[in-house]
C-alpha cells in the first residue's frame, strides 16, 4: 500500500488487589516527613447533501481543486474547541464523511464533492507520533484511485481552509468532521470538575517549594490525609458534607501510580457505597478549595488535613 509502519508500545494495565491484607499500624507517631523542595460514484447532488457549500466555488483549495496528494508524516494537532486533530504534514486539517463507510471502507465523496473535498491518497502516509500506525490504510476509490484510511474512515481536505489548524469544514452539512487520531471525531474530552478526584486516573509524585515530595492525581491536584482516619482496620472517619468537600480518590490501578511506594496499595470499600484508594492502607482524598494542579489550600486546614508523602504518611512539616 506504500503505508509506512512503525512500532508501538502497549500499555500493560495492572489491576489493584482488592483482597483484605493486613496493614500497617498507625504511622501518627512517625509523621515526621519533612519538606525538601471506493465506491460506486455519488447520487447525492441535491441541496442538503452534505457536500458542502458551492461545491468548491470561491474557495482556496490548499489540495489543487480536488486533486489527491500524500498527507505524508501526519500530526497531531491540539485545537481548543475540537481537543486532538489529526491533520497532514502541512498542518492541514484531515476531515471524514458520515455517507462514507468503515467496514467495509467506502468513499461515497466524487466528482464535485471531491473539488470541495480533495481525497487525501494513500501514497506515502506515515503515521503520527503516538498515534497506532496499524490505524491506517487505504480504499480504492471508484476511478481506481488509492485514498488513505483512519480506523477505515476515508480522510479529506477542505478546500476552504488556507492555512494549517483550520478547522472550517468541521460539522459542514452535519456530516463532515474533523478526524481524531483514532479515525474517530475530534471532540474534545469534558473537563473534569474541581476536586474531582484522580478523574485521569493516576497518582504520581510532584514536588512544591514547602511540601517537598508529595502525591498528586492525575490532573496534577494534591492528595491528601485526614488524621482521624486509621489505616487499620482502613477506616474513613469522612463522611456526609466532608467527603463533599474533601473528594474520595477512586481506585487507581497500580500501573498507573508512578513514584509512589505500593506496600499496602489497596482499596477501601466505604459505608455509603464509594470506593476509595488507600495508600499503605490510608484513604486518600482531594479538596475541592484546591483549584488548580499544584494548589496547596488543603494543607493543615483544622490541624486536621495534611498533603501525603509517596509513602503513605502524613506531610506536617512546612
Amino acid at each position: 500500500m506504500g503505508i509506512k509502519r512503525g512500532t508501538t508500545l502497549a500499555a500493560v494495565a495492572v489491576v489493584v488487589a482488592l483482597t483484605a491484607t493486613a496493614c500497617g499500624g498507625d504511622d501518627k507517631a512517625a509523621d515526621t516527613t519533612k519538606p525538601a523542595g471506493a465506491a460506486a460514484p455519488a447520487q447525492n447532488s441535491a441541496s442538503g447533501d452534505g457536500y458542502g457549500d458551492g461545491y468548491g466555488s470561491g474557495g482556496t483549495d490548499p489540495a489543487a481543486a480536488g486533486s489527491a496528494k500524500p498527507a505524508g508524516q501526519l500530526a497531531i494537532a491540539a485545537n481548543e474547541q475540537l481537543g486532538s486533530v489529526l491533520a497532514d504534514s502541512a498542518g492541514f486539517t484531515l476531515y471524514r464523511f458520515d455517507k462514507d463507510t468503515a467496514k467495509p471502507s467506502k468513499s461515497n465523496c466524487d466528482g464535485d464533492c471531491a473539488k470541495t473535498w480533495p481525497v487525501v491518497a494513500a501514497g506515502d502516509a506515515t503515521a503520527a507520533a503516538g498515534q497506532d500506525p496499524a490505524l491506517l490504510g487505504e480504499v480504492v476509490r471508484s476511478d481506481g484511485s488509492k485514498q488513505l484510511t483512519v480506523a477505515g474512515w476515508p480522510v479529506y481536505r477542505f478546500s476552504k481552509d488556507t492555512k494549517a489548524g483550520d478547522t472550517k469544514g468541521q460539522g459542514v452539512g452535519g456530516t463532515w468532521f474533523a478526524a481524531a487520531p483514532d479515525g474517530k471525531k475530534a471532540a474534545k474530552a469534558a473537563a473534569p470538575a474541581p476536586g474531582a478526584a484522580g478523574a485521569a486516573g493516576a497518582l504520581t509524585v510532584a514536588k512544591d517549594p514547602k511540601l517537598g515530595d508529595h502525591i498528586v492525581d492525575g490532573n496534577g491536584m494534591t492528595v491528601y490525609r485526614f488524621k482521624p482516619d486509621t489505616a487499620w482496620p482502613m477506616v474513613s472517619k469522612c463522611e456526609g458534607d466532608c467527603v463533599a468537600k474533601w473528594p474520595v480518590v477512586p481506585p487507581v490501578d497500580q500501573a498507573n501510580a508512578k513514584g509512589i511506594i505500593e506496600k499496602n496499595y489497596l482499596v477501601l470499600d466505604r459505608p455509603d457505597g464509594k470506593k476509595q484508594q488507600t495508600v499503605n492502607c490510608w484513604p486518600v482524598y482531594t479538596f475541592t478549595g484546591d483549584k488548580k494542579a499544584g494548589d496547596i489550600n488543603g494543607q493543615g486546614v483544622g490541624g486536621t488535613w495534611y498533603a501525603v508523602a509517596p509513602d503513605g504518611k502524613l506531610i506536617t512539616g512546612q
